[in-house]
């Protein structure tokens, strides 16, 4: 049987379309792993979905006048749009708003609260004062009461690392409208972190594979664990279900509690809709089945301390002990894939702030593919990177255009020119051989790297036999050869070393730029899909599970899901042969060059701001 891989993507929120500095961080480099996954042979499963609760939405729809629940509707479908036309190859992308989300985070919650680690505790809440409404801990900003670093959120300062309560803040202000905000006594349930901390704690010094930043910042976290809200006051998110509480609508659970839960429901709700109710425990409880959780830094805590105690406790395995709930031990993750932030003009991108190139213009302007290349060339995998047009221009003109797109036109059409099919080869000489060995070696060297989550290092392995392939025609001078009838078996045989080698570069890089690499795929003669796309599916909600609560999803109720047949795909991560006598047609031109204007200017949707 093939391995099976868990690839489990961030949930953006839906309060509005997304930029490219969301899917720099969690978009690109989640399908460049799951599409190479799938093409090595792997049983892969991609689940994600809108994060629709909490007080961002309820924000956003009063600016905009209308209810929270037609802003998430609308925002989910445009996210939706955005996200399968970057050809992101989920298997299931849904929302939070669903009946079975709702059922599964409250089957979570009780586990953990009949386990013991869900503690009833008066606390002090944020609460605006021309509002009354309470402040999630991420809109409010002070000087972190710890190190001293100004623009400390109210759950964590950056800075340090360390967790914080908004209280503890010094000079704490509403990141909605500047005002400092009251604290009020408000009685809630917390996760008994300390309680877990011990298991945590073993199970994270075992994470030796992490990337360096995740993996320090996480053990970081251990040295200063508090019991941790899990719920709001708020009207708007899952009921609580416990007696007393499911009923009270004044209160709800904390977004970031049913969010992470979401890898969980996604994966049940795609287990129904593919027809086997019970397909996700080949993902969650075989101890065998590597998990990859992918999201950009400032998510890090919840995905390496937050969901894993959560894990831990359902599974009754912190110190208060207990029983595993009825879903069973589920696993912890594999691997926290962070990246780190895309930058413009050193700001992070902000639609509050101005500070945004959204994807859809993107996509609209420039097709899928050139953004892929570029956040895996030149994105933040380990640092802080800024955009810049005339950086992506650049990148796409010079090695995007002139390196790929040259190395496939010029060898096709050579080819098609003087044989109209792929050429019989002769006798392989010494750079021939030297070529197709290179080709073979960058097969490992790429699937290494990107197994590994080093995207940048697997591209730029695949650009330079791009730059060999390139090198070779330079040196073998074909154009030359065509002009002689005596060199007509050494014309074939430059030429389908050439078609081959772009054959397997063509396999180096479809993970990266599949909508190119189908392209690829017919310019050299075959038929059929090579990189599967993603497919916009609208269907109802429905659920093996009743919710519990007030305020719960209507039945019957549709949306649109990403989800895709990539089974029937042909890729594979090896050589494919080029067959002489296959037919060649005269190629179209695989890649647009840029306007250099661009890189001065950038578009007028979003154009370059003057330096201060």
């Amino acid at each position: 049987m093939p391995k099976s891989v868990l690839v489990n993507v961030a949930w953006p929120y839906a309060n509005g379309p997304r930029h490219i500095g969301h899917v720099a961080g969690f978009g690109v480099p989640s399908d460049v792993f799951a599409r190479y996954q799938r093409m090595s042979g792997a049983n892969v499963l991609m689940v994600s979905g809108t994060d629709e609760h909490g007080t961002p939405l309820l924000v956003q729809a009063d600016k905009e006048g209308v209810s929270v629940k037609e802003l998430a509707d609308r925002y989910n479908r445009q996210i939706v749009e955005d996200l399968a036309g970057l050809g992101l190859s989920y298997d299931l992308f849904t929302r939070t708003t669903t009946r079975n989300h709702y059922a599964v985070v409250q089957e979570l919650f009780r586990g953990l609260y009949e386990n013991g680690y869900m503690i009833k505790q008066v606390t002090k809440g944020a609460v605006s004062p021309s509002t009354g409404r309470t402040l999630p801990d991420r809109y409010i900003e002070g000087t972190c009461p710890i190190c001293g670093a100004p623009g400390a959120r109210g759950d964590q300062c950056d800075n340090c690392g360390n967790q914080l309560d908004p209280a503890d803040l010094i000079n704490p202000v509403s990141k909605i409208n500047g005002e400092t905000p009251e604290f009020r006594d408000t009685e809630h349930f917390l996760l008994d972190l300390p309680a877990l901390a011990g298991a945590l704690g073993d199970w994270l010094r075992t994470r030796e594979s992490w990337r360096p930043n995740v993996l320090k910042f996480s053990l970081n976290l251990l040295e200063d664990l508090r019991p941790r809200a899990m719920s709001r006051d708020i009207d708007w998110g899952i009921p609580i279900p416990v007696e007393g509480w499911e009923e009270n609508n004044a209160k709800k659970l904390y977004v970031w509690f049913d969010a992470v839960v979401g890898y969980l429901s996604a994966s049940m709700e795609w287990a129904y809709r593919s027809g086997d109710p019970e397909a996700w425990r080949e993902f969650w409880t075989n101890p065998e089945v590597p998990s990859y959780y992918f999201m950009g830094k400032d998510n890090i805590t919840f995905h390496s301390q937050i969901w894993p105690a959560e894990l831990l406790g359902y599974a009754g395995l912190g110190a208060k002990g207990g029983e595993a709930g009825e879903l069973g031990t589920l696993n912890l993750p594999t691997e926290v894939v962070s990246s780190e932030f895309l930058t413009m003009s050193g700001s992070k991108f902000s639609s509050s702030k101005g500070v945004v190139i959204y994807v859809k213009g993107f996509l609209k302007e420039f097709g899928p593919d050139p953004l892929r290349y570029f956040i895996a060339v030149a994105g933040p995998e380990t640092t802080d990177t800024d955009f810049t047009w005339d950086e992506f221009v650049r990148r796409v003109n010079n090695e995007l255009a002139n390196g790929w797109g040259n190395l496939v036109n010029r060898t096709v059409s050579m080819a098609y020119k003087n044989f109209k099919e792929v050429p019989q080869p002769g006798e392989l000489l010494e750079a021939d051989t030297a070529l197709l060995s290179l080709a073979e070696e960058t097969f490992e060297t790429v699937g290494s790297a990107i197994g590994a989550s080093k995207f940048r290092q697997g591209i730029n392995a695949a650009m330079r036999l791009v730059g060999e392939a390139n090198a070779y025609l330079a040196e073998q001078e074909p154009w030359k050869l065509a002009k002689d009838e005596s060199q007509r078996e050494r014309l074939a045989t430059v030429l389908w070393t050439a078609l081959q080698v772009v054959s397997d570069c063509n396999v180096v890089l479809t993970p990266y730029i599949p909508h190119i690499a189908q392209q690829v795929h017919e310019t050299l003669g075959r038929e059929g899909v090579w990189a599967a796309k993603p497919q916009i599916v609208e269907v109802t909600d429905e659920s093996p599970r009743t919710p519990i609560g007030v305020g719960l999803p209507e039945e019957g109720q549709t949306y649109p899901v990403i989800m895709g047949e990539y089974d029937a795909q042909q890729a594979v991560w090896q050589r494919v042969d080029v067959e002489p006598g296959t037919p060649l047609k005269k190629p179209k031109p695989l890649v647009s060059k840029l306007d250099p204007d661009l890189a001065v200017t950038g578009p007028e949707w979003a154009p370059v701001q003057p330096s201060a």
